[in-house]
């Protein structure tokens, strides 16, 4: 049976520090500041893509995975790149390609040699992979092998990693940033669908407008430097993300994030769902979202109201985040994938028909 690496239990007391009200209404207003201030620090080298800035540090500060999709020379990249430089975290970058091998990834035994009293002693120790990093950037995850792809895994959600039957912590803040691009299919491995489930958001990098390109061209072609300060540390991230959960839900607003993802779920006698999916789910859609689209709709609604200084999300900040929440955790069946359609129409058709309320 695997054993854990011991580790010291440095918990905060999480409880006491959002006790009261007031508290809480402080950390947020500094929650704010910080955000802002991390936004502003990304915004000296990354031009335009707000949305796409948004969906990455919503994950950041919900615990969760971010899966960057574009074709190549957008900026993803130079985001992961600029958001660790934003930020006081350790960073790794690995490059996927099909000869990675799973112990490239988390580490291996090697033998380490000692000299003591004339005598050579021989030890086996654990050396880190570059998954032992705060911020790790998976670039092109859809490069590498299904066995390779699948040693991130346990690592992006257990925060642990196990090698020669011992388990090792992985530092916290741990945030996996991966991307692909959908172009370029030849000689790929896409992501299997436990994967992807693992993924808090799927955000599309689409091209730079006629502005945005402009000034891409005036920072990078001029001689321009852009100087990125650190302005977060761990140890706040980590505080922030106890805060998101300390925001309040009403009933009816958490029922809705259920009900969302209910009708994701098409009718099927082997599965038994259907009971709030849409015309257009019953017919184009094979496997809807698992009940981790559920925690990514709340959580994500949750971190819009603080952001937006209120107490507690509506259905609108459901409905705003439904679709990096949610495109990645639908499979189309036969006919859905005939007749063209993706996964974003489908989250959409049930967006606009969902009533926020039911009797």
């Amino acid at each position: 049976m695997p054993q854990t690496k011991p580790h010291p239990d440095t918990t905060p007391d999480w409880d006491a520090q959002f006790a009261t009200p007031e508290q809480i209404e402080a950390a947020a207003a500094e929650f704010r500041s910080d955000y802002a201030r991390v936004k502003a620090e990304i915004g000296k080298a990354v031009v335009g893509h707000e949305p796409v800035v948004d969906g990455v540090l919503t994950c950041l500060f919900t615990a969760g995975h971010a899966l960057l999709e574009g074709v190549p020379g957008i900026g993803k990249t130079l985001l992961v790149r600029t958001l660790s430089r934003a930020l006081s975290l350790d960073f790794a970058r690995v490059q996927f390609t099909p000869d990675l091998m799973p112990a490239d990834i988390t580490g291996t035994t090697v033998v380490h040699e000692s000299e003591a009293d004339g005598r050579t002693r021989r030890e086996f120790r654990f050396a880190p992979g570059p998954i032992f990093a705060q911020i790790v950037l998976a670039d092109e995850i859809n490069r590498a092998t299904p066995k390779t792809q699948s040693a991130l895994l346990e690592a992006m959600q257990e925060q642990s990693v196990t090698v020669g039957g011992t388990t090792h912590r992985l530092p916290s803040p741990f945030f996996v940033m991966a991307t692909q691009n959908p172009i370029e299919q030849e000689g790929t491995y896409p992501l299997p669908e436990a994967q992807l489930d693992r993924f808090f958001f799927k955000l599309l990098v689409g091209y730079s407008g006629r502005a945005e390109l402009a000034e891409i061209l005036q920072r990078t072609t001029t001689g321009a430097r852009a100087e990125v300060a650190s302005v977060l540390d761990g140890a706040k991230i980590e505080r922030y993300q106890q805060l998101v959960r300390r925001v309040a839900i009403a009933p009816h607003v958490r029922d809705y994030a259920v009900r969302m993802v209910l009708a994701t779920h098409p009718r099927d006698g082997r599965y038994a769902g259907g009971q709030f999916a849409t015309p257009m789910v019953n017919e184009f859609v094979r496997v809807g979202a698992s009940p981790r689209a559920a925690q990514a709709l709340e959580l994500a609604a949750k971190c819009r109201a603080l952001l937006d200084n209120r107490t507690a999300p509506g259905a609108d900040d459901v409905r705003e985040i439904a679709l990096p929440a949610l495109r990645h955790r639908i499979i189309l069946n036969f006919e859905g994938e005939a007749e063209g359609v993706t996964t974003e129409s489908i989250v959409e058709n049930i967006a606009a028909t969902l009533p926020v309320e039911v009797g």
